[in-house]
């Protein structure tokens, strides 16, 4: 029955029911006849998040000149895993409802290492 039969929704492989977790890469599994549409956006950011990044004081791994910046530093990081926020940058003199005005990018403790070489790239 396809209806019974469990997924891992990070790399798609199927797992027979008894299983609750993916033997390659240990996500929660879920059952193959859920649509993806059927979760809220927040859940679906939510189960990309690895565990493993999630613990420790936040600490700051990245500037952004504006909002929107941070938005899309804040997206790189998701896709690997790591759970990330923006805050307004100390000083910033613009009104806190405005995208304009640094922001800093801040991850758990156990992200920082891996947030910075994501993040990392060479210049020619």
């Amino acid at each position: 029955m396809a209806a019974d039969q469990l997924v891992c929704p990070t790399c798609a492989r199927a797992h027979p029911p008894d299983e609750r977790f993916c033997t390659v890469c240990g996500m929660p599994l879920v059952h193959r006849a859920r649509e993806e549409s059927a979760r809220s956006e927040r859940q679906q950011r939510a189960r990309k998040i690895k565990p493993q990044y999630s613990e420790g004081k936040l600490v700051k791994v990245a500037s952004a000149q504006n909002g929107a910046e941070a938005e899309m530093i804040q997206g790189m990081l998701l896709e690997e895993g790591i759970p990330s926020m923006a805050r307004r940058s100390l000083g910033a003199d613009v009104a806190d409802f405005l995208v304009a005005g640094r922001r800093d990018v801040l991850v758990p403790e156990s992200g920082a290492q891996a947030a910075r070489e994501a993040l990392a790239w060479e210049q020619p």
